[in-house]
């Protein structure tokens, strides 16, 4: 085959580190998510959207094939840490946490997980990141060390 083609989509979530509750505001936030989507999609990892609230980010996106799922990931950090701290001075002390998940998600299933990123701030007023996060791993069979996977 002379193309090579791909569809590997990616539901990634990752917070702040400590979980501190710094992205504060709809502007602040509302630019963070932009930010982010054109930083993924100058990585050719076209995104679908991005969402969150205050203390982590929901990024749903394609993956590109040019590039791994750690460098987009430590990319897409790397050049948002030094934005926020730009824009917002007040959070000159802002990290995002060392680690991330990145869940597959399946073309048939992109709208379901849109809505889900789309619905973040209401589904935040009943359930905590730390428990979400437990629920992805467990829709997913993963186990993790929580020693390990809260900074």
């Amino acid at each position: 085959m002379p193309q090579s083609l791909s569809a590997a989509y990616i539901h990634l979530i990752f917070s702040t580190k400590g979980r501190f509750p710094l992205i504060r505001g709809d502007i602040l936030c509302g630019e963070m998510h932009a930010y982010l989507g054109g930083v993924s999609r100058q990585l050719d990892c076209p995104p679908i959207l991005v969402g969150g609230v205050e203390d982590h980010v929901h990024l749903l996106a394609r993956l590109g094939r040019g590039i791994s799922q750690s460098d987009w990931v430590k990319e897409l950090k790397r050049v948002s840490s030094q934005w926020i701290k730009t824009r917002a001075p007040e959070c000159g002390d802002f990290a995002w946490q060392a680690g991330y998940g990145a869940f597959s998600v399946s073309a048939s299933s992109l709208d379901r997980v849109t809505q889900y990123i789309a619905a973040q701030k209401e589904h935040h007023r009943k359930t905590t990141f730390q428990d979400e996060f437990r629920t992805f791993l467990q829709r997913h069979g993963m186990e993790c060390d929580e020693r390990y996977v809260w900074d």
